[in-house]
């Protein structure tokens, strides 16, 4: 029984991996579909997605079985859990390497606009935090996770940087007020999907510690 459940599980890594390879291929592209103007780089992103659903939902019915027909303890069960929750956080990074791939096409449809350096810089610290945050699961790296969570705050900062930015664009060229919008927009995408990086951050520490990282000051007694 033990030795079927490892194998069930060993499977189950490599599903959740297969979903995090296609999640970080797609916010790649997106990023790029966007930086070259490129229409049909968005669209193969955005027609992707409808891949990683699928995959989010096999993985999320391979742990369901593995939980009713072994009812696994301590690690193991820590694991799924884990595997669940980092499931759905690869899905809605999915979802807004989609969202960004829509503004990509929308701003390679019009004129080309002056783009801050703070969104490549976001965009680059980002797919790192993706790919760091996949190696951290798949070594079980709890230090690797933990910088992962510590590079967070660069990217929010980054962010709140973008609204002044933006505005002193719109000042100067008003008649694209629309397009500096959606930059915004994909700024705001970049910065959630950080979020959810930190999410499988903290959910590798967890599985591999046993302690939850989310709201560290909350006294539970």
């Amino acid at each position: 029984m033990v030795r079927h459940l490892q194998k069930e599980i060993d499977k189950l890594k490599k599903s959740i991996l297969s979903v995090g390879i296609l999640v970080e291929e797609s916010l790649r592209d997106s990023v790029k579909a966007l930086s070259d103007r490129n229409i049909d780089l968005a669209i193969k992103v955005i027609e992707g997605d409808n891949l990683i659903d699928q995959l989010e939902i096999e993985v999320e019915e391979e742990c369901l079985k593995i939980l009713a027909l072994h009812q696994p303890v301590a690690i193991d069960l820590r694991f799924l859990i884990s595997v669940l929750k980092i499931n759905n956080d690869l899905e809605r990074i999915g979802d807004l390497a989609s969202n960004i791939a829509e503004r990509a096409i929308a701003l390679a449809k019009k004129q080309p606009i002056s783009i801050p350096k703070a969104i490549p810089r976001m965009a680059k610290i980002v797919q790192t935090m993706l790919k760091n945050s996949l190696d951290a699961l798949v070594a079980m790296d709890t230090q690797l996770a933990n910088t992962v969570c510590e590079i967070d705050d660069e990217v929010d900062q980054l962010h709140c940087s973008m609204y002044e930015k933006v505005q002193k664009l719109i000042m100067s060229d008003l008649e694209n007020i629309d397009l500096y919008f959606q930059l915004i927009s994909v700024s705001r995408y970049l910065e959630r999907a950080a979020d959810h990086m930190t999410n499988i951050a903290e959910d590798v520490i967890y599985m591999v510690e046993g302690e939850i990282q989310r709201h560290p000051g909350l006294n539970m007694e």
